[in-house]
């Protein structure tokens, strides 16, 4: 079988070296840019099945690279890999061409994960912000129903 190949976008030079070593047991880990011009010219050129991008970046931010990327016709799966716990970035992120969403808080094993989920055609967004989503509309409805 072959190993997903991937690419890493993240400005943080200490927290995309913990990545590879999180990564580079189960997948072909092929580069890490640190800004998302850098990303559009690596993903270009690399052609990976997975990119991991943060939001954050300089140059151009991991959303606007992600979008340049899908207006070129790039066909990487797409996992924002964020501090931003925020429903706005994160329906952005999908907007834009992303399929999965993690939070750097989370344990390794989610990014994993959410990697093979991908792989698999799957969407992924991290537990932590899915059980508070559940819970958000949890409350909605329950405040809809209780209504006059």
């Amino acid at each position: 079988m072959n190993r997903a190949r991937i690419l890493i976008a993240d400005d943080h030079r200490m927290f995309a070296q913990g990545l590879l070593g999180l990564l580079e047991d189960d997948f072909d880990l092929l580069e890490t840019v640190a800004d998302g011009q850098a990303l559009v010219d690596a993903a270009q050129l690399l052609n990976p099945d997975v990119i991991i991008v943060d939001i954050s970046m300089p140059v151009l931010n991991g959303l606007d690279a992600v979008r340049r990327l899908k207006h070129e016709g790039n066909s990487a799966k797409v996992i924002f890999l964020t501090m931003h716990a925020d429903d706005r970035l994160l329906a952005e992120a999908f907007r834009c061409g992303g399929v999965a969403y993690v939070l750097k808080q989370s344990a390794g094993e989610d990014l994993i994960h959410a990697i093979r989920q991908v792989l698999e055609g799957q969407k992924y967004v991290t537990p932590l912000i899915a059980s508070e989503w559940v819970q958000n509309l949890a409350d909605e409805i329950d405040g809809t129903q209780n209504s006059p």
